[in-house]
């Protein structure tokens, strides 16, 4: 296996054990990208200058005695919205043409104290308003979309252009891109990961977290990105937790919530079979499978929709005024769009949040986790637009992907994206598994379970 191909807890254990050269292991990420990079476009910049010096001081810590931890030399790509200090921050739009970032964000600043080595910036939905990311390709087949607005972060981490990479998620846009292209994606719980130094959609609904190749290598991440920033009014002030899941895939005493209606709505057939049949796992692994009902489902698209719409107008009205033409033109509208609402849509909308966070809290005391796909088909062709369902209703690709993943941001609730399968044209199938908030530990618990008790899966036949 070369180093590339690696997961971030194996390759933790090979430098730490000094079998693996953090200058090898970024050679080879970074050799990796310049072969298929052309390919599929994950990256807006590649950092190969930056890279190899962190590399080297990495691998000269460890052969110090000052090994860091299990991120210490690993490659990781952030999403293009994640400020790092002297290096631009496009949020893969022209309006960034010049912007250039002063200072680290907390997340950055937290990975580089981890020891971890940026190979580069990795492309987004313009300013993470989308579900598609269109000028990267997906890592099964470049032709269908690479989803969105984490599409760079995901891809690069399916292909092996990254060991792990960070996203940010608004609607699904952590664990949309990591479905479509059989990676594993974790949204925490609103305010567990700081958000200071990010580019933000919606102030109400954003979250930061980890793009991996396992569930275990979610929690090595996430260890990393914890902890209260103030700079951050929603950052949260908990106390340390150790995310590792048990190596024990037993799963006995978890309840799993199964929906009855909306999260197998118009969902592809094979995409149900496949998460009914990870589920049925999950309970041959001890778990107590019990039905329940999703609360408040007809208010899911008004609310995210009345929260997300105007406070990404507001951030962006400036620009918005004095550079339109700057913008491509699926984000001008909805940027235009969001001047026509009103504070009274926006109040509604919070107080419909709150009334659904409260709803799901409820439901969570009878499960420990709902699951459900992540999205309701696999990657689509990059010229698709829309999907008919069987029922003679059509719905956009966009309002597709997000309508399964946008309730666990509108709650702040974690979700966690795991690969279950492929589809018969051999793209990949993502379940969500829900929880309860700051319970990742138990999500990552039965991400792991699962994961370990299917076969080892390989990375994209890319290249």
């Amino acid at each position: 296996m070369r180093p590339y191909e690696s997961t971030l807890a194996t390759t933790a254990t090979l430098i730490r054990e000094r079998r693996l050269s953090p200058v090898e292991l970024v050679d080879s990420v970074l050799e990796r990208i310049e072969r298929i990079e052309p390919h599929l476009e994950a990256y807006v910049m590649v950092a190969a200058e930056q890279a190899r010096p962190a590399a080297r001081e990495a691998e000269r810590e460890i052969s110090q005695g000052e090994y860091r931890g299990p991120l210490h030399g690993v490659p990781v790509g952030l999403k293009d919205l994640i400020d790092v200090a002297g290096m631009p921050t496009t949020a893969s739009s022209r309006v960034r043409t010049d912007h250039r970032a002063t200072a680290d964000s907390t997340v950055a600043a937290r990975l580089r104290s981890a020891g971890a080595v940026l190979v580069g910036k990795t492309h987004t939905h313009e300013f993470a308003y989308g579900l598609t990311t269109p000028q990267t390709g997906n890592a099964w087949d470049r032709s269908r979309v690479g989803g969105g607005s984490s599409g760079g972060s995901a891809v690069a981490v399916a292909a092996g252009e990254a060991t792990f990479s960070l996203g940010t998620d608004t609607g699904g846009s952590i664990r949309v891109p990591s479905a479509l292209n059989g990676v594993v994606g974790l949204k925490p719980t609103y305010g567990l990961v700081p958000r200071h130094g990010i580019t933000p959609l919606s102030w109400s609904l954003d979250h930061v977290g980890p793009i991996t190749r396992t569930v275990e290598d979610a929690a090595l991440v996430l260890n990393a990105l914890t902890g209260h920033d103030p700079r951050d009014p929603a950052s949260l002030d908990t106390l340390p937790v150790d995310h590792r899941p048990e190596t024990d895939p037993d799963l006995s005493g978890v309840r799993v919530g199964v929906p009855s209606h909306y999260y197998f709505e118009h969902v592809d057939p094979e995409v149900a079979a496949a998460v009914h049949h990870a589920i049925a796992g999950m309970e041959e692994l001890g778990a107590r499978l019990v039905e329940v009902e999703i609360p408040m489902t007809r208010y899911v698209q008004a609310t995210q929709w009345g929260l997300m719409v105007p406070e990404a107008t507001t951030y962006h009205e400036r620009t918005l005024r004095t550079v339109p033409e700057l913008y491509q033109e699926d984000v001008r509208i909805l940027l235009e769009a969001g001047e026509l609402m009103s504070a009274g849509d926006h109040l509604r909308a919070q107080r419909a949040r709150t009334l659904m966070r409260d709803a799901w809290n409820r439901l969570l005391e009878e499960v420990d986790m709902v699951a459900s796909p992540t999205v309701p088909m696999t990657a689509v062709p990059a010229t698709q637009e829309s999907v008919a369902w069987p029922d003679g209703t059509t719905e956009s690709v966009s309002d597709a992907y997000v309508r399964l993943s946008a309730p666990a941001n509108i709650t702040g609730l974690p979700a966690l994206s795991v690969p279950v399968g492929h589809d018969t044209a051999g793209m990949p199938i993502g379940m969500q598994l829900i929880g309860r908030p700051l319970d990742e530990r138990t999500l990552l618990r039965a991400g792991h379970a699962y994961e370990r008790a299917r076969p080892a899966r390989a990375l994209a036949p890319v290249g």
